[in-house]
């Protein structure tokens, strides 16, 4: 793979930049504090293309690569890691599955508005008693008389579960198929049975929103199923591949922003009569967390460059996710040590990118489910 980017890429990387720095950082930390969702960024994340990256252009997206994804998602993490979770979730789930499954029709009817950041999509798999245990899942959706679906339980850990204008839905529609009897469902904020819960108070990431979501007799038509019935589980898993490849390049982009704080402290800090920078273990370690950095990198750009082809990357997305997220919190905590006290406060952004940091080990499958993942593809007989 040439990991060279064109001219084009870095312009886009450089635009993202500026974004980020001009419009995002002078915020990160009263948003933090606060546990303020900006959603009043949407309409500027949508003029830039940044709120339906890959959705292709006839249908009002950027018509991005996978790649280019990477790099959007990169330097925005590399400011603020809940910016970036809300672009990537918004992104890579819930609008993903959408423009993956959805008939011209249900993208007629939302994929534009979400692409351009009229409209946030939210993505509900996850319950109480089964994350990674999908099996367990205990939403139910029943078909009723008139062709419709009432959908009855509760998601947990929903990014952007109080504040999605659209959220995508699985539940079990025939509890006798296991996983082939789950189906997915397109349902509107608003619609009568559908309730934003408890919103999560979260170690990190605490501008993106995050909480539990009810249905308790929420009635569908049959038109917002979201492709075939009992599928809904094996599109999931689709859509996953792919939204690992965000979460990959978001760790990436935290450590490059953690790395780049401790760099700049070192370079600064001065300790009997010499800036820390100069003392071997210093160097040592940030010569350690560059090429973490740039490995973790390079796997996440092949993952997308072979989606950007057309294959098939459940391999590739897990083994980026698993080493990018892993090798940020190494990044993440070395920029805390190096800091010394003054990384234990919050003057300084390395206690944050160590706060953040772990979601990413997390979120979207556990380092546990990416090896199981890894270890079915390395070893099937």
């Amino acid at each position: 793979m040439d990991v060279r980017l064109t001219d084009q890429q870095a312009l886009l990387r450089q635009s993202v930049r500026e974004f980020a720095e001009h419009e995002i950082r002078p915020h990160v930390r009263d948003w933090d504090a606060r546990q303020h969702f900006p959603r009043e960024l949407l309409p500027s994340l949508g003029a830039l293309g940044l709120m339906g990256i890959q959705v292709a252009e006839s249908r009002g997206g950027a018509g991005l690569s996978a790649v280019e994804y990477c790099l959007c998602i990169e330097e925005l993490a590399r400011v603020d890691p809940s910016v970036a979770l809300m672009v990537a979730a918004h992104n890579g789930l819930g609008t993903a599955h959408l423009a993956m499954f959805g008939t011209d029709a249900q993208c007629g009817r939302w994929l534009a508005d979400l692409a351009q950041g009229r409209r946030l999509a939210a993505w509900a798999l996850t319950e109480a008693g089964s994350g990674s245990d999908a099996g367990a899942m205990r939403t139910t959706a029943t078909r009723e008389s008139d062709g419709g679906w009432r959908l009855d339980g509760a998601k947990q850990f929903i990014t952007h579960g109080h504040s999605a204008d659209v959220l995508v839905v699985v539940a079990v529609t025939d509890a006798t198929k296991g996983t082939r009897g789950m189906s997915a469902f397109v349902i509107e904020q608003g619609t009568p049975g559908l309730q934003p819960g408890r919103k999560e108070d979260k170690l990190g990431m605490r501008a993106s929103e995050t909480s539990e979501v009810r249905f308790d007799g929420c009635r569908v038509p049959g038109s917002h199923l979201l492709g075939r019935e009992g599928l809904g589980f094996v599109n999931a898993l689709q859509v996953l591949d792919a939204g690992r490849i965000g979460i990959a390049a978001l760790a990436v982009g935290l450590a490059q922003g953690a790395y780049e704080a401790a760099r700049a402290y070192a370079l600064s800090r001065t300790q009997f009569g010499r800036p820390i920078a100069r003392f071997q273990a210093i160097r040592a370690t940030l010569v350690d967390d560059a090429v973490r950095i740039q490995t973790a990198r390079l796997l996440t750009w092949r993952a997308a460059a072979l989606k950007d082809a057309g294959h098939r990357t459940s391999l590739e997305s897990s083994m980026a996710k698993l080493h990018a997220s892993e090798a940020a919190v190494q990044v993440a905590e070395h920029g805390v040590q190096i800091h010394g006290g003054y990384g234990f406060v919050k003057d300084y952004p390395a206690e944050k990118f160590f706060r953040d940091v772990k979601l990413t080990t997390i979120g979207e499958g556990t380092s546990e489910i990416q090896r199981l993942v890894i270890a079915r593809q390395l070893l099937a007989s």
